[in-house]
């Protein structure tokens, strides 16, 4: 079954998900509005949309220190209640969030928080990387190009565009909105920082992902 834009539109209007979530679910349901909406609630992201109206003012602030103290994290998680603010599974997604961040090193929560100035700087690097490539290519085709780096600057740079480290065929923003559906509340990661010791001084590199990767790979071997 074909659908429109406007069955796309309807779709948002009734679920609040975004519109591309939206698009997919009527690819996988040939268009039919109902299984749409079932396919949205399955997966967790109507059920999240419906929350983000909430106001989420409780919450915790969780700590990650690599071993060796080599880098610290610390992150705010915010929920509705103080009751799931001290639920188990609720720390653990705090705790593997904090672990997220020293992995892989965002700096943004969401793409939302990258300044408009940084994008259109990335933008004009990665079009000046296209242009200058070996075999020349139609402008349409460098902007594909460069829009395509930029959706990958962001899965670099943003939290919740990255693949989570301890299951890579899922985002930060799957993860959370899977927490959102099984504890039924309202979650937002608000705001982190992250410490690395030496940072900004000449000194030794070392991987500190990989580091932190191995670890996890232990910990999931050992249960």
């Amino acid at each position: 079954m074909a659908f429109t834009a406007k069955d796309v539109q309807d779709l948002r209007a009734r679920t609040g998900v975004g519109m591309m979530d939206c698009k997919k679910a009527l690819v996988e349901t040939d268009g039919n509005m109902e299984k749409a909406i079932e396919y949205l609630r399955e997966k967790g992201i109507a059920t999240a949309a419906k929350k983000a109206g909430r106001i989420a003012s409780e919450g915790i602030v969780d700590s990650y220190i690599h071993m060796g103290g080599k880098v610290g994290v610390l992150v705010e998680v915010n929920c509705e209640t103080d009751f799931v603010a001290r639920g188990e599974q609720f720390k653990n997604f705090v705790h593997d969030v904090a672990l997220q961040i020293a992995a892989a090193r965002p700096v943004y929560v969401t793409k939302e928080e990258v300044p408009a100035s940084e994008v259109e700087h990335e933008k004009e690097i990665l079009k000046a990387q296209a242009l200058n490539e070996d075999k020349p290519k139609p402008m349409n085709i460098i902007e594909k190009m460069v829009e395509g780096r930029v959706q990958k600057f962001y899965k670099e740079v943003c939290l919740m565009e990255q693949d989570f480290v301890k299951d890579p065929s899922k985002t930060i923003t799957q993860l959370l909105n899977e927490t959102i559906s099984a504890i039924g509340e309202k979650i937002t990661v608000r705001r982190f920082v992250r410490y690395e010791m030496g940072e900004g001084l000449e000194k030794k590199v070392d991987n500190f992902a990989e580091e932190i990767n191995a670890q996890v790979a232990a910990m999931q071997s050992n249960k």
